[in-house]
């Protein structure tokens, strides 16, 4: 076959999959059962009806009967708490649906040998002592800097955190109960 024909097929064939494939996206139907798809336009009433299939994570609807609550950083005094008690520490990282805060080694000096560094980890959203627990360790250096020895603090330590934590945690819950009642 001459190249000039061969060239022209494969335009043709290129053009008539290019048609195809316009026409197959634009008909309602669902591929693989060949089912007639309605689809939503107004993305409000599209992302309801996502959530009554139960997907998504937003809730539009004004309804009130969903009973699905949502528990944000924001609303959890624990956390807020231990933000507030912890705030001189670098934070090394922050997992709220994991329900763990751990922070970066600090030392009050620049050149300190000892480093300590906390972690806290949320094991309820109710204010208990129980609902937290948190791990200290200290880094201890020799002169250079070279050799490193991390130990695990005694209890002691983190259950002194700790109860800064639930003390600073009550104030803020005291906070916005009082808030509530000046709403209402």
């Amino acid at each position: 076959m001459n190249k000039k024909y061969k060239f022209k097929a494969i335009k043709i064939i290129l053009i008539l999959g290019f048609i195809s494939s316009i026409y197959q996206c634009s008909s309602n139907k669902n591929p693989v059962t060949d089912e007639k798809v309605l689809i939503e336009t107004n993305p409000i009433k599209r992302s309801e009806e996502y959530i009554k299939k139960g997907g998504g994570i937003l809730d539009f609807s004004t309804d009130k009967k969903n009973t699905t609550t949502y528990d944000f950083a924001t609303s959890n005094a624990l956390w807020r708490a231990t933000l507030k008690s912890l705030d001189f520490m670098p934070l090394a990282n922050a997992d709220y649906s994991g329900g763990i805060i751990i922070y970066d080694w600090y030392s009050e000096d620049l050149n300190s040998k000892e480093q300590i560094k906390i972690t806290v980890r949320f094991l309820s959203n109710e204010l208990r002592s129980d609902s937290l627990q948190v791990v200290a360790h200290k880094k201890i250096c020799n002169e250079d800097n070279l050799k490193c020895k991390t130990i695990k603090l005694s209890d002691q330590i983190p259950s002194e955190i700790k109860d800064k934590i639930l003390s600073n945690a009550r104030t803020i819950k005291i906070e916005e109960e009082k808030n509530k009642k000046k709403i209402n």
